[in-house]
């Protein structure tokens, strides 16, 4: 009870901090939505789906997933639009960018966005949800959960505590790649004979790379740059220790795939990690 009542307080002041321009949002109450969401996704992905599928013929959903792919790179290309508008092609240095918690125009475009990001990775749950019903558990890897799971979790603290500055760059890149991913994605699922326009499978792997290596390198600066003012470093940390672990995953994967000349494995074959 001691202990309980310890947490509660912690969690009162600690929560004080939080954004006031977000209150009333959907799911930002506190984090308990989400991590429910998430540990459901888990649950399901891992033990409950690949159950209920065992004895059951994998669903045909070329027609769903052509629609959930090309929604995703309409809804990505929209993010990339409005990250742009409300800072990184608006005034945005790219280098110390501190959090605007004003409710001018842009502050609040800057905040939508951020919060429409952290949504569309519940979207993007989906992913998961397709292989399981498809009956493609080999490529339900542990990285691919792990990713897919850690993204709004990690999220939803950025939203709620520091909806803008430098810590929205990776976001940036990601919505960029998620275009061209998805496209692919898309294109891939009208079937066979469409494949033929897929010529441009191999530099996947290039542009996910180029993603993580831009994040590390820009998120890296706050450790060089004097006096940088910006509101919460630990963010900066967190996205720096993701961006340098997949950096690390990936340029494993490029040595293997293409210096050694490997067989790539199944869940990145054609160069492409639907990890991402």
């Amino acid at each position: 009870s001691n202990l309980t009542s310890k947490a509660i307080l912690l969690y009162d002041e600690w929560i004080k901090d939080a954004d006031p321009r977000l209150e009333g949002w959907p799911l930002m109450s506190s984090p308990f939505p989400t991590t429910f969401i998430i540990g459901t996704y888990v649950y399901f992905v891992t033990s409950l789906g690949p159950k209920l599928m065992e004895n059951k013929k994998p669903f045909e959903l070329r027609q769903i997933m052509t629609f959930y792919n090309f929604s995703v790179v309409a809804l990505s290309l929209y993010m990339t639009y409005e990250f742009l508008m409300s800072g990184w092609a608006t005034g945005y240095s790219f280098r110390c960018d501190i959090v605007d918690y004003s409710r001018s125009p842009t502050a609040l475009r800057m905040v939508r966005t951020c919060w429409l990001y952290f949504f569309s990775k519940f979207i993007e749950l989906l992913d998961t949800i397709f292989f399981v019903l498809r009956k493609k558990n080999n490529q339900v890897t542990f990285l691919h959960v792990f990713h897919h799971s850690i993204m709004p979790w990690t999220w939803w603290f950025g939203v709620k505590f520091a909806a803008g500055g430098l810590g929205t760059f990776h976001a940036l890149l990601n919505c960029i790649v998620h275009v061209v991913m998805y496209t692919y994605y898309g294109i891939c699922s009208l079937g066979p004979a469409y494949h033929k326009y897929l010529w441009w499978k191999k530099y996947m792997t290039t542009i996910q790379l180029v993603q993580f290596i831009m994040i590390t390198v820009h998120i890296g600066q706050i450790y060089i740059m004097d006096d940088c003012p910006y509101q919460y470093p630990i963010f900066m940390f967190i996205i720096w220790l993701y961006g340098s672990m997949f950096l690390v995953l990936f340029l494993h994967f490029w040595y293997h795939a293409y210096t050694k000349g490997q067989r790539l494995p199944k869940m990145a074959k054609n160069g492409i990690s639907k990890d991402q």
